[in-house]
């Protein structure tokens, strides 16, 4: 069956369909990591979105129920160069087109996904229309258009948890896993929990709280409209935001919750957290001309001169002109100068734009759960 991918601004690609069928209509992102695109599908913080990868062979190693980042894709369309009928692992539970066919999402290869690339980094971020129909290119252009973006969108309400829960009470999910003699695989013991927090779901990926607990952290998760006095109640050690979907600017109700915590306990924010925290401070968003979406994006710290790679998921930032004197920016992206990591003077508040638990991605930054961890026992 034949897919069509029509970008608003005219340009189309044709290709072949696999997994779902259908139209969808969202804005149209590339991700350049090589490998990880079951993490990418279920990453929350893609939800509305259709995401090509720049890597041309994808789907060869298959799909499990392990390396997962949320129980569901979130993609609204998938689009790759080559798609692998036969995957080859031993921990493969079912191909990527049967994967795709049972959440009924739409998927697309045979589209030369650089060029797309190099097209949405020439013309910026837009929505597009991926859909198998028989309709012509200008009919799905047009649908593009009409179609709803990512500005002024709150995802949020759609993938933060609806209640309250602790994160993995037994220790049966956290603990990572590693190489061992016999069967392949085993797992390393976890450390006693040392502090207890509070994590806002903005659209939180698994690994993240996986990683929290692997440093110590006992996790209870919230919902992102969770009010700060009830948080509060729960007397945490510590707030963490995460990561999410949509435009930061959509999110007044988080702004302010945050806003009403600070000073009240130590706060680390991710991602979408990182851009609630700008708002909490009195700052502002802008949207980027195409987005950070991959494994490979340099950051250095502006007090160490210390460069890492990092992965990111983000078309929103930070504006650093719009934030107070008693913010400084601590970290900066090396391609195009935006902030990626901020922290207060004089508050036991600090952020990072990009993943530190890199779910694909390298571990460069993942001691900043360590940090959070330091950060909450001096203020204990």
């Amino acid at each position: 069956m034949k897919a069509l991918l029509a970008l608003e601004d005219d340009r189309f690609f044709e290709g072949e369909s696999f997994g779902g069928t259908g139209t969808q209509v969202g804005e149209i992102c590339f991700n350049t990591a090589m490998t990880g695109y079951q993490e990418v599908l279920t990453d929350p913080s893609y939800c509305g979105q259709i995401v090509a990868m720049t890597y041309p062979l994808i789907g060869n190693y298959g799909i499990n129920s392990l390396d997962r980042e949320s129980r569901s894709p979130h993609v609204r369309g998938f689009v790759i160069e080559e798609l692998t009928d036969i995957p080859s692992n031993w921990r493969s539970e079912m191909s990527l087109d049967e994967y795709l066919r049972k959440w009924k999402i739409s998927g697309a290869q045979g589209i030369d996904t650089r060029a797309l690339a190099r097209h949405l980094r020439t013309r910026g971020a837009m929505k597009a229309c991926l859909t198998t129909e028989e309709i012509s290119p200008e009919e799905a252009a047009q649908r593009a258009i009409e179609g709803e973006g990512v500005i002024g969108m709150d995802y949020v309400r759609e993938v933060s948890t609806p209640e309250i829960y602790r994160w993995d009470p037994e220790d049966k999910l956290s603990a990572p896993w590693s190489i061992t003699s016999g069967n392949g695989g085993g797992k390393r013991t976890l450390p006693p929990i040392r502090f207890h927090i509070a994590a806002y779901d903005y659209g939180i990926k698994e690994n993240i709280l996986r990683l929290l607990r692997q440093k110590g952290f006992g996790v209870t998760v919230v919902p992102a409209s969770t009010i700060a006095e009830e948080v509060l109640a729960l007397d945490p050690d510590g707030i963490f935001l995460s990561n999410g979907p949509g435009d930061p600017a959509a999110l007044p109700y988080a702004h302010k919750t945050v806003h009403d915590l600070m000073g009240k306990k130590p706060v680390f924010g991710i991602c979408l957290g990182h851009q609630i925290l700008g708002f909490a401070f009195g700052g502002s968003t802008f949207k980027l001309k195409f987005g950070h979406r991959g494994a490979n994006q340099p950051v250095k710290d502006l007090r160490s001169g210390k460069v890492a790679i990092t992965a990111q998921n983000h078309g929103f930032a930070v504006d650093p002109h719009s934030l107070p004197p008693n913010v400084e920016v601590t970290h900066i992206n090396l391609n195009d100068g935006t902030v990626e990591g901020m922290r207060h003077k004089e508050l036991p508040i600090f952020s990072v734009q990009y993943h530190p638990e890199a779910a694909p991605g390298p571990h460069d930054a993942s001691y900043f759960f360590e940090q959070f961890a330091d950060l909450i026992e001096k203020q204990g």
